[in-house]
């Protein structure tokens, strides 16, 4: 069965796009550690981040670094946080967070956000790109 991301990438669950090209893709986090808060997928599912193939993991860190400057263009932060944890879903994930503590790297803080709030910041991310 394939994962929820790549449910999201194949456009069969809705998703705030961020970015997308042939091998990477974008979203706002729906649960938000802060606002702004992305996640960097390969299409390929893939669930292991060690267990990607060179080529994909070094352009999924490079598909991550330019989302991550948008990300810091577009959102008042300190520096925005990358982490990969990845025991929620089976599908490699980059999580780009927009930092003002640590507080917001825990994941034991999240933020609400209306959809209008998150079609805006999404649509400020995008234009940074």
């Amino acid at each position: 069965m394939p994962s929820i991301f790549t449910r999201i990438i194949n456009g069969e669950i809705p998703c705030y796009k961020i970015a997308e090209d042939k091998d990477y893709f974008a979203f706002l986090d729906i649960n938000p550690n802060s606002k702004g808060h992305t996640l960097c997928v390969p299409k390929k599912e893939v669930d292991k981040i060690m267990d990607l193939d060179q080529e994909t993991y070094m352009g999924l860190m490079a598909f991550s670094r330019k989302v991550g400057k948008a990300i810091e263009a577009a959102v008042d932060c300190k520096r925005v946080g990358l982490t990969v944890i990845g025991l929620e879903v089976p599908h490699v994930h980059v999580h780009l967070i927009p930092l003002q503590g640590m507080k917001d790297a825990t994941f034991q803080n999240k933020v609400v956000l209306t959809q209008e709030e998150f079609e805006t910041i999404a649509q400020s991310i995008r234009s940074k790109m």
